[in-house]
């Protein structure tokens, strides 16, 4: 492991944000870096928790089956994100799968070496709350605004999510660089890849987003809070 480009990977993430140099080195000593390939299944649901999971690069998506069986994505997460946390603290399996969507590069913390850095470095407990806390409040209201919109207002908030996890912001606009899926789009939002499509191209004749291959920009991303946040 290159010690320097951990420890600046580490310093974006946000439950290790108040650590100073030398604490999070003793993360970095700590840490095993894991490789998985495009659409590798990373977590299995109902497994065993032994591990935390810090995205180096590449990006997963985050599932569940409904009751009929179909897979629903409760959240992507991309460079400096982290997964596998709520089954270390409470010692259940796993609550979701997890899935690479590209080749991805993880480093990983044993449940036992989390729990210690927990106990040494109380800042990252009030960090981590404040994380779920947020994620949490993500899920409910995304789940309250899919209950109550149309079709185009579905696929808005869910491109507005994305935009949130995965997007670049600068000046006012907003760039994903390699947009889901359409079925992965479909499966965020419930609803079809064929709808998903249709409103991906309304939305763009209505000057509210740009699409170039998988590459999709929103110019004025304010306008789009305003209308889908």
């Amino acid at each position: 492991m290159d010690p320097s480009t951990d420890l600046n990977l580490l310093r974006e993430v946000p439950i290790f944000s108040d650590l100073s140099e030398s604490e999070i080195n003793v993360i970095v000593d700590m840490a095993v870096r894991r490789s998985f390939s495009k659409s590798s299944l990373i977590v299995l649901e109902e497994s065993h928790a032994e591990t935390l999971y810090i995205i180096e690069f590449g990006s997963v998506k985050i599932t569940r089956l409904n009751d009929e069986g179909r897979e629903v994505i409760l959240a992507m997460l991309g460079t400096s994100e982290f997964f596998g946390e709520m089954a270390l603290l409470d010692g259940q399996g796993r609550s979701a799968n997890v899935m690479a969507l590209e080749d991805t590069q993880l480093l990983t913390l044993s449940r036992r070496d989390f729990l210690d850095v927990l106990h040494r470095f109380p800042s990252i407990s009030i960090q981590l709350l404040k994380e779920m806390t947020g994620r949490l409040r993500k899920s409910d209201q995304h789940i309250k605004s899919l209950s109550l919109s149309d079709a185009e207002h579905r696929i808005g908030i869910t491109l507005h999510r994305i935009s949130e996890e995965m997007g670049i912001f600068r000046k006012g606009e907003v760039i994903i660089g390699k947009l889901p899926f359409q079925q992965d789009i479909a499966n965020m939002a419930g609803t079809s890849r064929e709808t998903v499509s249709r409103m991906l191209k309304n939305l763009e004749a209505k000057g509210l987003l740009k699409r170039e291959g998988r590459r999709l920009t929103i110019h004025d991303y304010a306008a789009f809070t305003r209308l889908f946040g």
